[in-house]
């Protein structure tokens, strides 16, 4: 057998993270196994469904690096555009009495459901229309032609309905106890459910990895499959996401969105080892390529209670990957959340990556690194107040001056070893110890009293920049505002 497996996002919205990582789960399976990944558009919500909401669905997934071998931009893999196939199949089931024609108002429906919960009943539909004959126009609904009613499936009355989950093992539904559910509307739309195990048929889908939110769907999705002639796929439920008070994870806990994240500058490698280990695991290892991910994944590994989502873990796991990237790499990656700020990229990309290597090792984040810079990209530098009010003292302005021209005076290539000759040499004429000078030199230079060593951000702000931005501190004190 080709394991063929599927993500079937709705483009309704950014991906979340819960629903990305079932996809995972469904990716490195099919690879893993050297099959197919589907991407399958479940578009049929159209009124919250957006060109857009697909458009950054799809650049999240090539992003993460979840490649599909089938789907967009084949038009067939939108579900959209198999409501002639849903509507045919359904009313296959109708001709063999396998779904029938419910002719109860939904006020009817609501009354009964009321009089269930009044009486501490499970609120099902009592089957009241599954044994009136069939018309013998048998048809769909449609309104306007004056077909009023919704189809409901005719579930079998008696025996078992067995899922043996991949994940949670076998799991037996009494038939007895699930309901005739309405698998078209009134308006002629088919639900959700019956075109999702209807499609994954179709498209010959042979595990289904989802949250195990859906077991309950399950039965009957299988149902309707052994009702239309197919063996329904393998099920693997995954233990849903929760945020760290237990509860399930929504924007409450902070970003849950892809985009989020790719936005916040995390890099893909980061979420999609976070968003693995996230209910599966391979022995101690913390940290995979995607390479090992595929070699490595099985449903067996997976874990049956809840993941809880910690932020600092992936912000721990994104700092690994920031500091074993390559320079030249991280240049490419952190130019376009500089332009984000508005600020000019620097054309010289052997000066950024100078830059980027002196805080490469202290930033987490894309963003992050770029704040860090923010005093290597931008001469408008503001200096914080208690910092200047700390270290820029009069008396310190005598060597800031001193220091100042020795380095304009600078004749070599500018280096961090001809920066600390220059400035051993004002340490000695005003004895003075390298934290008294240096303090004072990186609130003028950086802003602030955190940053690399003061060599390098010397060396790489350049000797013009420097002289100038010394100069302006050593005004600054001379003639306060």
């Amino acid at each position: 057998m080709t394991v063929r497996t599927r993500f079937a996002p709705s483009p309704t919205g950014s991906l979340h993270i819960g629903n990305v990582r079932s996809g995972l789960f469904a990716y490195l399976y099919a690879r893993h196994n050297h099959g197919t990944f589907i991407l399958r558009i479940d578009d049929t919500d159209l009124e919250r469904s957006s060109k857009e909401s697909l458009e950054e669905q799809l650049a999240d997934l090539k992003w993460l690096g979840m490649e599909w071998d089938e789907g967009p931009p084949d038009e067939t893999y939108f579900q959209t555009n198999r409501v002639a196939r849903h509507r045919e199949a359904a009313l296959k089931l109708l001709r063999e009495r396998k779904a029938y024609p419910c002719y109860c108002s939904a006020e009817e429906l609501d009354a009964k459901r009321k009089q269930a919960e009044r009486e501490h009943r499970r609120p099902v539909y009592d089957r009241k229309c599954r044994g009136l004959d069939l018309p013998p126009d048998l048809a769909l609904p449609d309104k306007s032609a004056g077909r009023n009613y919704t189809i409901r499936f005719a579930m079998p009355l008696d025996g078992e309905t067995v899922l043996d989950d991949l994940v949670k093992g076998r799991i037996v539904f009494q038939n007895s106890e699930l309901d005739d559910f309405i698998i078209v509307r009134s308006d002629g739309s088919p639900i959700y459910n019956f075109a999702s195990i209807l499609d994954d048929v179709d498209m010959h889908v042979t595990h289904i990895v989802r949250g195990d939110d859906h077991v309950s769907n399950t039965p009957r999705q299988m149902q309707m499959a052994y009702a239309l002639g197919f063996t329904p796929p393998a099920f693997a439920h995954l233990p849903q996401v929760m945020g760290p008070d237990g509860s399930k994870l929504s924007k409450r806990h902070g970003a849950t969105s892809v985009v989020a994240y790719r936005e916040a500058g995390y890099f893909p490698e980061a979420l999609l080892n976070y968003l693995a280990r996230l209910g599966w695991s391979h022995g101690d290892q913390e940290i995979f390529s995607k390479d090992e991910l595929i070699k490595f994944f099985g449903f067996e590994a997976c874990g049956t209670s809840a993941g809880v989502f910690n932020a600092e873990k992936l912000l721990w796991l994104n700092f690994h990957y920031l500091k074993a990237r390559p320079l030249p790499q991280l240049v490419a990656e952190v130019k376009p959340f500089i332009a984000s700020r508005g600020w000019t990229i620097p054309g010289d990309d052997a000066w950024l990556a100078k830059a980027v290597a002196t805080l490469h090792e202290r930033a987490k984040t894309l963003v992050e690194l770029v704040d860090f810079a923010s005093f290597y990209l931008n001469d408008d530098i503001e200096l914080d107040a208690k910092a200047a009010a700390k270290f820029l003292k009069p008396e310190i302005a005598e060597p800031l001056r001193a220091l100042a021209a020795e380095l304009a005076e600078c004749a070599g290539e500018f280096n961090e070893a001809e920066v600390q000759a220059v400035f051993e040499s004002v340490l000695a004429r005003f004895n003075l110890k390298l934290g008294q000078l240096a303090q004072p030199v990186r609130v003028a230079l950086t802003g602030g009293t955190v940053s690399p060593g003061i060599y390098e951000v010397i060396a790489v702000i350049g000797k013009r920049r420097t002289v100038d931005r010394m100069n302006a501190a050593v005004a600054r004190i001379e003639h306060p505002a």
